[in-house]
């Protein structure tokens, strides 16, 4: 008799864990492709919000400067909103009323990269301020643009009046919220392209190290 083979078989290896999936995996500040849906809403919802500011704030102009004179001032709700009726040829708090042509081609230029950056765009939230920013540039730019005393030159229409603080109109305010918005999204860390890039990422990493 032949001694009984005691050997016992060798166990099968355990598959390897495959890093390929894991590598493949974007990270949180990589952004995922957009579906040309999702693409297509995006670019919706920008132009919905560009418009609405822009057509907004030309009817608010319409209306005052068709039912007021200026430098007329209408109490709201006293004393803190008026509607006072006025021609600016410079920036906020009247800076820069001699060089009405610098707005002019500072505004123009900001439109136009506003639209270069469209090509990127991946957040609802970014599509949202960057529609706000565009249709309040060329709200401004439109009176720059077409309105007395030539073109190129023109006087930008203000009514919106509080208390010690600069007389502005709908353009001017859609610019302020989306410079709040884009604020608040870099602070929080969310790129135009959708990504998220947390605080505590450069912290976690130098840890593990």
């Amino acid at each position: 008799m032949q001694p009984a083979d005691t050997t016992k078989p060798a166990r099968a290896a355990a598959p390897a864990e495959s890093t390929l999936a894991d590598a493949d995996l974007p990270s949180p500040a990589q952004p995922v492709p957009l579906r040309p849906r999702r693409r297509r809403g995006l670019l919706w919802l920008f132009a919905a919000c560009a418009v609405f500011a822009y057509v907004f704030d030309q009817l608010t102009k319409l209306w005052v400067t068709s039912t007021m004179i200026e430098g007329e001032r209408i109490p709201v709700l006293p004393p803190l909103l008026h509607w006072y009726y006025i021609r600016n040829s410079g920036a906020a708090f009247s800076i820069g009323e001699n060089i009405t042509w610098l707005f002019t081609i500072i505004m123009a230029a900001v439109s136009v990269a506003i639209l270069l950056q469209l090509r990127k765009l991946g957040s609802r939230w970014w599509a949202l301020a960057l529609g706000l920013l565009l249709g309040g540039a060329l709200g401004n730019l439109t009176d720059r643009l077409f309105r007395d005393p030539s073109f190129a030159m023109g006087h930008v229409v203000d009514f919106i009046q509080l208390p010690n603080f600069a007389i502005f109109n709908i353009a001017d305010s859609a610019v302020v919220s989306a410079v709040v918005l884009i604020c608040l999204l870099t602070l929080l860390g969310i790129s135009l392209d959708g990504s998220r890039h947390p605080k505590d990422a450069k912290d976690t990493v130098e840890h593990d190290v």
